[in-house]
């Protein structure tokens, strides 16, 4: 709710200072006091426009400032810095060049653009061109939706054509990707085959490589093995022999001094590591020469291995983990034009269930618009539209598996508010045809008989009193009254019933000093609010009879609520 309001600088207002309180309040003043630039004022704050020609003559800059109190009904500020002490301050300046100025939202500069986001949240305005309500189709269908008794059947129907529009997209990125999915599988099947007929092993580069250097200095080798077997045992003086007679001595001299036993057993060990590398040395000269390996194969091979690496990776191992992810690639590519027969079956599958819940959300909407008609049938007749006839048309479109656009979280209606405001017209769409009274009168009938979820929000009336009086006035107060139970609700009015029914009462008046027009506003009292509404009785002429009128109604009408004396 608004809990404070600053204006200067705008049109006819200098410096004006509001502080409103929850409930109901009205402003009532002539014709042409200003109380329309105070309602400007208003929409400034919530985003609306602002032009050059607002900024009062001979200032450059016109502002205007708001505290709302949201700690009772938090409001979502979304990307807004965050209310302090449950208060939310608005400021917005507009210049008499470009019009546009500055906005700030708890002290942090934001776009105009960004305010009009955050308007709507904290104030509705009805009057002539403010019904961004009854404007948008969908607030009409919104509103009906809140009169179901099974709101949860919304919910499901809603996550049902999600569901059912991601499994649509994804079918149209799968049949979109089918033709280069056929390329993409060849192209995969076939590095495959060329990684898997080569049959690597790992290590196997390595060890290719030391069989190469061994073919290329085969005389080389060989040599040099026929000369260590000589050494090592081949000749008469050779290693192993004379290791073994030097041994026996050893252990002769042992029987005399004890210290060449070890040197016996030193040698021992000696001969044993001697004996390994003379049967090592056998060994290689039996397998190179038994088997001799090709050097063009040997060649032929690393070429292969060479190729490959470079293709698949820098390393045989890394060839083989390409492998793998060929491999897992071809199974993904083979089973996504299974995943796509599979994913058919669904979307039908879910296109059903959504269809279904349409179809049963659509009843629901026609009976609860029939009993929405009846009831607001009844509420504009009490508002002085004794003739008028109200309806609710509701337009499906049916889904189509074809356009997703058919798959709609709301299901497939949508819905329109129409009216016949006179006998013998037929019905037609209510935001074009309601005069500005008509449409605040409507959209108090629609906030009297709805099931409102929201409290403390400001809820503005203008031209709610447009061409009524009587009943039909003590009606509209009294519905007024009652929607300041859970909102803070403004009005401005030219009727004494609606005046006296509010808990808070300001007067807006013009005057005119030193040839410059001053806009101001008084909080009225007791007795300043019944000449207020005697003079609402009776004009500017006030007698002793409409002053006792205006008593009386002020204390039938306040119901016994507590007065400023």
């Amino acid at each position: 709710m608004i809990k404070f309001l600053r204006v200067r600088n705008l049109a006819t207002i200098e410096d004006l200072e509001i502080r409103l309180d929850a409930g109901f309040s009205i402003l009532t003043g002539e014709t042409g006091s200003g109380k329309s630039i105070i309602i400007d004022a208003i929409r400034l704050v919530l985003g609306d426009k602002g032009a050059p020609d607002l900024v009062r003559t001979g200032k450059k800059e016109a502002s205007v400032e708001a505290v709302f109190d949201v700690a009772k009904a938090p409001v979502d500020l979304g990307d807004f810095p965050a209310a302090e002490d449950g208060e939310l301050l608005i400021q917005r300046q507009i210049t008499d060049q470009g019009g546009a100025g500055k906005v700030y939202v708890n002290g942090v500069l934001v776009p105009v653009r960004k305010l009009k986001e955050l308007g709507p949240r904290l104030v509705d305005i009805y009057g002539q061109n403010d019904h961004v309500f009854l404007l948008h189709l969908e607030n009409h269908l919104r509103y009906l939706d809140s009169a179901l008794d099974e709101p949860g059947l919304l919910r499901e129907t809603a996550l049902a054509a999600q569901g059912l529009r991601r499994l649509l997209q994804e079918k149209s990125e799968l049949e979109a990707r089918e033709k280069e999915r056929e390329q993409r599988l060849d192209f995969v099947a076939f590095q495959a085959r060329e990684i898997e007929s080569a049959r690597l092993r790992p290590g196997e580069d390595a060890e290719l490589l030391r069989e190469r250097e061994i073919l290329k200095n085969a005389e080389k080798i060989a040599s040099l093995v026929d000369r260590a077997l000589d050494i090592a045992y081949l000749r008469d003086d050779s290693l192993i022999p004379l290791l073994s007679r030097l041994q026996s001595v050893l252990g002769e001299l042992a029987a005399y001094d004890a210290s060449f036993e070890a040197f016996r057993t030193g040698l021992g060990e000696a001969a044993i590591l001697l004996q390994d590398v003379a049967d090592s040395l056998v060994r290689f000269k039996d397998r190179t020469s038994e088997a001799p390996e090709d050097p063009e194969a040997v060649e032929e091979r690393l070429s292969v291995i060479e190729k490959l690496k470079r293709k698949y990776g820098k390393t045989i191992e890394a060839v083989i983990e390409r492998l793998e992810g060929l491999r897992k690639e071809q199974a993904a590519l083979t089973g996504s034009k299974e995943r796509l027969a599979e994913m058919e079956t669904e979307i039908q599958s879910r296109f059903g269930e959504y269809a279904g819940l349409c179809e049963k959300l659509g009843a629901m909407r026609s009976e609860a618009a029939r009993e929405l008609e009846r009831l607001m049938e009844k509420e504009i007749a009490l508002l002085g539209m004794k003739k008028a006839r109200f309806a609710i048309r509701i337009d499906p479109t049916v889904p189509s598996l074809s356009d997703t656009a058919t798959i709609r979280d709301q299901g497939a209606d949508d819905a329109e508010f129409l009216i016949s405001p006179n006998p013998g017209e037929e019905l037609r769409p209510l935001r074009r045809i309601a005069s500005g009274g008509e449409l605040s009168r409507i959209m108090l009938a629609l906030k009297s008989v709805g099931k409102d979820s929201e409290t403390q929000k400001t809820l503005i009336f203008d031209e709610i009193d447009s061409g009524i009086g009587g009943k039909t006035a003590d009606f509209i107060a009294q519905k007024l009254r009652k929607l300041a139970a859970r909102h803070q609700v403004i009005c401005i009015t030219h009727l004494p019933q609606i005046a006296s029914t509010a808990s808070h009462h300001f007067r807006v008046e013009k005057k005119v000093e030193k040839e410059r027009t001053f806009t101001f506003v008084q909080s009225l009292r007791r007795e300043e609010r019944v000449t207020e509404i005697a003079r609402l009785v009776a004009g500017s002429r006030l007698t002793d009879a409409s002053l006792k009128i205006a008593r009386e109604m002020l204390d039938h009408n306040a119901g016994g609520e507590r007065l400023r004396s």
